[in-house]
């Protein structure tokens, strides 16, 4: 049965704005697991622009379910994943400029300095996640560098302009999941999902996991964070 992260990076957009202690998203974190949340996503990015270090430090403490920690494949953020241990750490790529994570990660180009990255994860008892886009070369690149799972980025399937493009980004969705399982990795998704276009990914069936931060955020704002994670729960569940 597929499961719902909650990631709650944009509850710290919302504190950083005023540069105060609300609202606090380890508050938030607790309130999505209530509400049926079985991971909490959170991404340490290196401007820290919104999730701050005191952030993933109390939500290691704190989070009854699974914490998954994004974040840039560098050494800085290696060495924080090992004293914290998430029990999920998922790499990817990330630009100073971009208002959000474009793309996935080209394992394909950075295999070697994954490969090596990917074993010092695992070897703390992390298990690694890549960010990738649905093609299949950086499917298998993911599982040559050791990945144990991967997350496919659905930002091009959310974005589609018309039937026939967001068919075939779907499309593509699926192949890569399909080839994902076979090599034996754990298949996750994310990136731009809300409460209607998420119901043709959860159709197509063999996805673990589905990341959602930003619309359920944006939903908590008018409604609350318990309800706007029941609902969205409810969408995954029921298909």
């Amino acid at each position: 049965m597929i499961t719902l992260g909650v990631n709650v990076d944009h509850v710290a957009t919302v504190r950083q704005a005023r540069g105060i202690d609300e609202p606090d998203p380890v508050t938030a974190a607790a309130f999505a697991e209530l509400a049926g949340a079985e991971c909490i996503t959170v991404h340490l990015r290196e401007d820290r622009r919104h999730i701050q270090d005191r952030d993933v430090e109390i939500l290691r403490r704190t989070v009854k379910t699974r914490l998954n920690l994004e974040m840039a494949a560098t050494e800085e953020m290696i060495g924080i994943a090992l004293k914290v241990l998430p029990d999920c750490v998922t790499l990817v790529p990330e630009k100073r400029e971009e208002l959000t994570t474009e793309g996935g990660l080209d394992v394909v180009h950075l295999r070697s300095t994954l490969k090596e990255q990917v074993a010092t994860l695992r070897q703390g008892g992390m298990l690694v996640s890549l960010f990738i886009d649905p093609d299949l070369e950086q499917v298998k690149a993911s599982h040559r560098v050791g990945a144990q799972a991967i997350e496919l980025h659905t930002g091009s399937y959310c974005e589609a302009s018309d039937e026939a493009s967001r068919k075939a980004e779907l499309g593509k969705l699926e192949m890569a999941m399909k080839a994902a399982k076979k090599l034996g990795l754990q298949v996750n998704a994310g990136h731009g999902l809300n409460y209607v276009n998420v119901r043709d990914v959860v159709a197509l069936g063999g996805i673990a996991e589905l990341n959602i931060g930003h619309s359920i955020v944006a939903r908590a704002v008018l409604v609350g964070m318990e309800r706007a994670v029941r609902e969205m729960v409810a969408l995954l569940k029921g298909g």
